[in-house]
């Protein structure tokens, strides 16, 4: 008996090898359905977003959008429940647990998981209502908001900003992939009185909490877009109408430059004013010519 001891044991760790790689095999097989599964769910959603990022009419776009995002869901849902994922996105949470940190570092990237959730949530639950729309040169900028909040203990303006299409590619170095995303913003505000007098100017770079790959935290987050936001100071009450000019350049990995321009001409509600007698802090003197100041002057002349 003692003999064939050492045949059992050999066959029965073949045996177990055997079961292992199998189920290791099965695994990556699974994984691998999963990632071309979702694969595809992306694939069709850029299929069908060129119309939504190029619709030159508001309106419709208005009425269209929150349809196109939930075709796109159910298809994500779908794909958890054939897959047995999770459904509370909260994966990119989950790995910073696991790692432990407890530091700056960490809080600063919840609070950018955070700032992405609320913008995937709007998208995911139909709740997605842009302001103001516009398109050019194939990408699309909505103002999602512009609540006033407390910033440092100041009111401000916060323009949430929702780009399509910026143009970005995917590099792999060594076993790390990264998305690099080409979006720089330059954006300048002309403020004026009711009679189109000029009252001041602001200019500004790229927005604040810059989010040019949402994906990074949520994988399911729509892709290609960039997320952002503009601080703006509360401005002088006599202060009556605002145009808003955004310049975006992304440029593409074959090295051409799209330079999108859009212009967003608005009365100024007056929650946006300051109050009578107020001062404009932070603002600087600079000279003009009188009728650039006043366009009726060099009318007259």
């Amino acid at each position: 008996m003692k003999r064939y001891f050492g045949l059992i044991v050999v066959i029965g760790g073949i045996l177990i090898a055997a079961v292992m790689t199998y189920r290791t095999s099965s695994a990556r097989a699974l994984e691998a359905q999963r990632e071309a599964d979702f694969t595809r769910i992306q694939k069709d959603y850029l299929e069908r977003v060129g119309w939504i990022r190029t619709n030159p009419d508001p309106a419709s776009y208005n009425q269209e959008i929150n349809s196109f995002f939930k075709g796109y869901f159910e298809q994500v849902s779908s794909h958890q429940g054939r897959y047995k994922l999770s459904k509370e996105f909260d994966a990119y949470l989950v790995e910073l647990d696991k790692r432990g940190d407890k530091d700056e570092r960490a809080q600063d990237k919840k609070a950018f998981y955070d700032y992405t959730r609320k913008v995937f949530d709007q998208m995911r639950e139909g709740r997605y209502k842009p302001m103001w729309s516009a398109t050019d040169k194939g990408m699309r900028l909505d103002v999602l908001s512009s609540d006033v909040v407390m910033v440092l203990k100041k009111p401000q303006v916060r323009l949430q900003l929702v780009l399509w299409g910026a143009q970005r590619e995917e590099r792999v170095d060594g076993k790390v992939k990264k998305m690099v995303t080409s979006a720089s913003f330059k954006t300048q505000w002309k403020l004026t009185d009711e009679k189109g007098k000029l009252i001041g100017e602001m200019n500004g770079d790229d927005p604040s909490m810059k989010v040019d790959f949402p994906e990074r935290f949520i994988a399911e987050f729509p892709p290609q877009m960039v997320l952002g936001h503009y601080d703006m100071d509360l401005v002088p009450s006599e202060v009556k109408k605002m145009e808003i000019t955004f310049n975006v350049n992304s440029r593409s990995t074959s090295g051409g430059d799209a330079t999108a321009t859009y212009l967003w001409k608005l009365d100024v509600p007056s929650e946006w004013r300051l109050g009578a007698g107020e001062t404009w802090e932070g603002a600087e003197v600079s000279e003009r010519a009188e009728e650039e100041i006043d366009p009726s002057k060099a009318q007259k002349k």
